[in-house]
């Protein structure tokens, strides 16, 4: 293992921008446009500069939080501090399947574009991976996982070599098919045959803020760079702009590159050959045969790329959860690569789980969505009370209006959980509550006292995902699965209200300005091997 090592502070604006935009484009360019015309039609345009917005209020909030702990699994750390053991231990479980549930989206991504030349690793009518395809996709990710033990370096390597591919193809796809096939009339055709809801849950189900959360690299350097304060803004903004830029211009290029015969069932409806490789498909049908080649090839090195990462990932944040006794302590320990190798096991086993309640790229991007989502919305609680608790610590970035845009951005995660469905939302919740009465179980077991347990910390979190499954069990029916009781707009306004009530039980159940301190320093003091990986982890910023 290598030897202590200062993080570099040599990250610049373009480095940090660079990182994020190579993680937006990942897999959901190769399919939301799809999945989101079928859900909200030609209104689907809005739904991208609404998931842009949502993302970039979170993107703000951990900012701020990021420049404060500049350390691997960050948010593991900075749950310890605000609020405590229990919730630090609990929202380690939420982070880790929030990692741990990329790299199988992006491998069912491969998987599916695949199926049009080696047809049987997808169920033609439904859309779900056969066994033949959950064979291969358990062996495809074992392959990522298996690089990511020779050395992290290898693996950003070959990150910032497919950035330019990734940038590149996308903007000419929008190109060629503008080029080869325009139907403008398609932006207005049977626009009213999706429910308004549409334009919100595809936000959270066609892989939109899924594509978006790539944006948590800039964050990731924020600590390694001369003036957070200026770089961090700059690069947040126009990642997350430049993503939507061309994804909303991906999404008006694949509508109106339809054949206005394919949707002449309405949008719910829309069916045309080669579906499970949209794009390849639709480049197909305009008779650009040599592009839906290229379309092909990128469909490997898009999604491999953006798991490599968060495979990458995902072992740091089970480090972070062992430096605060939230893992066994062999989660700490590295191989001579510098590799945290008993996560990278973790995680591939977990990983190849989420292919059995989730087989199919769409449904895995459900999960990861509300997952992901409610990983972060502890963010906004975490900023407001470590400003009360700790109003003279060091910011390098501070964010303004803080009062106002953290709340905002509290009440726009429930959104996203909301509009995931109940279908999704239950197995969610369920895996948190399994972990909980598990650890308590070991917890009583063990016979250590209750006043150590952190419950008064705590407990605000059994109202606030109780009450969002409440919410998403009475929610609409049909295709978010709940049973119908409250109108879907009637839930929107139910989980704002519901929202604010939470974050102020949150805010007040927080570790008093002592605690938060001590948790703090802590923090700082971490052991040497985490601090190598750290610096290893970030050097994402590519050669000049």
């Amino acid at each position: 293992m290598a030897g202590p090592a200062k993080l570099r502070r040599d990250a610049g604006v373009i480095g940090l921008l660079y990182a994020s935009l190579g993680s937006i484009i990942g897999s959901g360019w190769l399919f939301g446009a799809l999945h989101a015309a079928v859900q909200a039609g030609p209104w689907s345009v809005i739904s991208w500069v609404i998931g842009a917005a949502a993302i970039l209020l979170l993107a703000f909030v951990f900012a701020e939080l990021s420049t404060m702990f500049p350390n691997s699994g960050a948010l593991v750390h900075m749950t310890h501090v605000s609020h405590g053991d229990l919730v630090g231990k609990i929202w380690s479980w939420i982070l880790f399947l929030a990692f741990v549930s990329v790299p199988p989206v992006e491998v069912s991504a491969v998987l599916t574009y695949s199926n049009n030349y080696i047809p049987g690793l997808i169920e033609p009518h439904t859309g779900l991976m056969t066994g033949t395809g959950m064979a291969w996709a358990a062996l495809l990710l074992a392959g990522v996982v298996a690089l990511n033990f020779l050395s992290v370096r290898w693996v950003l390597a070959i990150n910032s070599a497919a950035t330019w591919w990734k940038l590149v193809i996308p903007i000419a796809t929008i190109a060629i098919l503008m080029a080869y096939s325009f139907h403008p009339s398609n932006m207005v055709l049977h626009a009213s045959s999706t429910p308004k809801s549409g334009i919100f849950t595809a936000v959270a189900t066609a892989g939109i803020v899924f594509s978006f959360l790539g944006f948590q690299q800039a964050i990731a350097l924020a600590g390694e760079t001369r003036n957070p304060s200026r770089y961090v803004p700059i690069a947040l903004i126009s990642s997350v702009l430049i993503g939507m830029v061309i994804y909303v211009g991906l999404q008006i290029a694949f509508i109106t590159a339809l054949n206005p015969h394919d949707i002449s069932n309405g949008w719910e409806h829309l069916r045309f050959t080669g579906m499970f490789g949209p794009l390849a498909a639709i480049a197909v049908g305009v008779g650009a045969l040599w592009w839906a080649v290229v379309l092909y090839v990128d469909a490997i090195i898009s999604p491999l790329g953006t798991a490599f990462i968060y495979i990458t990932g995902s072992p740091r944040i089970i480090m972070a959860a062992g430096e605060m006794g939230n893992a066994p302590g062999q989660m700490v320990r590295l191989n001579r690569h510098g590799v945290p190798w008993a996560g990278l096991i973790v995680t591939y086993v977990v990983g190849v789980v989420f292919f059995f309640p989730f087989p199919s790229w769409q449904k895995l991007v459900s999960a990861v969505s509300l997952i992901t989502v409610l990983s972060y919305s502890i963010g906004p609680v975490i900023l407001l009370h470590l400003r009360k608790a700790m109003p003279d610590a060091v910011r390098p970035f501070r964010l303004r209006a803080a009062g106002i845009i953290a709340p905002i951005a509290f009440v726009a995660s429930n959104w996203i959980i909301y509009w995931t469905g109940y279908g999704v939302a239950r197995w969610m919740f369920s895996a948190v509550a399994v972990y909980v009465v598990a650890y308590l179980a070991w917890y009583l077991l063990r016979r250590r006292p209750l006043r150590e347990l952190g419950w008064r910390q705590a407990w605000w979190i059994i109202p606030y995902l109780g009450g969002m499954w409440a919410v998403s069990y009475l929610g609409p029916s049909g295709v978010m699965g709940g049973t119908g009781r409250i109108g879907f707009f009637t839930g929107m306004w139910i989980i704002a209200g519901f929202s604010l009530v939470i974050l102020w039980l949150a805010l007040a159940a927080g570790q008093d300005a002592q605690a938060v301190r001590q948790c703090a320093d802590h923090v700082k003091t971490l052991g040497s091997s985490g601090l190598e990986s750290r610096r290893e982890t970030r050097e994402l910023e590519p050669a000049p």
